[in-house]
């Protein structure tokens, strides 16, 4: 089944809903970024996440989720857009821990992202196109990725929320499905509804389960949702990093001649690696003369 997002409403526009396959994206940046299962898991997490809050941005607005724990993750960063154009990387792809509480559900290990991230904070940064950029943070409440972006949600945009984000893996470490949902309820939801919404979700199966069983995002949010579910909105979620060559010699450029000509002096070449899609850019002796004697003009 291809990637993609549906938007909804329910409830006369009372509770907004999201949910999401987010199987390939999450295999192309696993692949890209040369994941073992547990950084897979927490990046795919996160992207999964981004891939829902960038849709409710407008035109060239950006978004970036950021989680910063002291575990052997280190830095966790995926941004994403309006058009469902989703990109990420992990600072330690190669993180091996055992699995969590020595849990193993047949094959597949229950992974622990929350001693992989740690402790420490999530950043939410939407630049609007506005001369600063909006940054809202949380203290990571167990790292595990769904439960800091709850904590986030409460504390931050004071907005109750139910969230579910899944990445399975097989075992050969690559990804079997990944997935996710989102559901808020907005200012007038009644309290029958609200405790309709939360028996649903007290019994509500793991989304990779539903996933492996063929379920749509759509079916997920009629499992969860109540009264008549309204899709508005529905949109490919695909992997793009707009990272060009041209960006990778404006950063040379800011260097300085100084330390251009020290580059040249030393190595003779630079070669610059994009973090989100491990491009390589490369500069041979020439070219890096030429920057050198444009920072100096």
């Amino acid at each position: 089944m291809s990637d993609y997002i549906v938007r909804a409403t329910a409830l006369e526009g009372k509770l907004r809903a999201f949910a999401c396959i987010t199987t390939n994206l999450v295999s192309e940046l696993a692949e890209r970024q040369g994941t073992l299962a547990v950084a897979s898991a927490a990046l795919g997490r996160l992207a999964t996440m981004g891939a829902m809050m960038g849709v409710t941005l407008k035109g060239n607005d950006t978004l970036t989720l950021k989680v910063q724990g002291d575990g052997p993750l280190g830095q966790v960063v995926v941004t994403a857009d309006a058009e469902a154009n989703v990109r990420g990387y992990v600072q330690n792809p190669l993180v091996e821990l055992p699995p969590k509480d020595g849990i193993v559900f047949g094959d597949v290990e229950k992974l622990d992202v929350g001693a992989a991230v740690g402790n420490g904070f999530l950043y939410v940064i939407k630049d609007l196109g506005l001369r600063e950029p909006y940054i809202g943070s949380v203290e990571l409440a167990t790292g595990e990725i769904g439960d800091d972006f709850l904590y986030y949600f409460a504390q931050s945009e004071q907005v109750p929320s139910a969230l579910g984000l899944g990445v399975l893996l097989n075992k050969d470490q690559t990804v079997n499905c990944a997935g996710g949902f989102l559901i808020q309820l907005l200012p007038g939801v009644s309290d029958e509804d609200i405790d309709y919404i939360e028996g649903q979700i007290r019994q509500f199966p793991h989304i990779t389960s539903l996933l492996t069983q063929g379920f749509t995002p759509e079916q997920i949010l009629e499992r969860v949702v109540p009264g008549d579910l309204k899709i508005y909105e529905k949109k490919d979620i695909k992997f793009h990093c707009d990272c060009t060559r041209e960006r990778f010699e404006r950063g040379l450029l800011s260097l300085g001649e100084k330390e251009l000509r020290d580059i040249i002096e030393e190595d003779k070449a630079a070669e610059l690696v994009c973090h989100f899609c491990n491009e390589k850019y490369q500069f041979d002796e020439e070219q890096l003369s030429e920057l050198a004697d444009q920072a100096r003009g």
